[in-house]
């Protein structure tokens, strides 16, 4: 009887309480960060969004200056003003050129 009792005090480690005490409290934290995070990636859209239709202006101004007349993006991609063809806008040229959202930026959180 005695050797029971000494085998259970030299048994060491934690209680099921303390150890769902630890699950609940990892829980939390998890849902905590979770929402957090979704915040981040609406706001890394909506700057992608916006860095995009820069980027198109800024390549149609620079193929105007070289060739004084506005094309489209797929032209600006293929005369390597671009380095792919844009997915939230679309550009249209001619005497000027237009920057207008297409169906995927209507979707996204872009910036008008």
């Amino acid at each position: 009887m005695l050797a029971k009792i000494r085998q259970m005090k030299e048994d060491e480690g934690f209680t099921l309480v303390e150890l769902l005490v630890v699950i609940a409290i990892l829980g939390i934290l998890a849902g905590i960060v979770v929402f957090s995070v979704a915040g981040i990636t609406n706001n890394g859209q909506a700057a992608a969004c916006v860095t995009e239709k820069s980027t198109l202006i800024t390549a149609e101004e620079a193929y105007f200056a070289q060739n004084k007349t506005y094309v489209a993006d797929s032209v600006l991609k293929s005369s390597g003003f671009l380095g792919s063809v844009p997915s939230w806008y679309t550009v249209t040229g001619g005497a000027s050129y237009t920057v207008t959202r297409n169906a995927a930026g209507a979707t996204a959180s872009c910036a008008p």
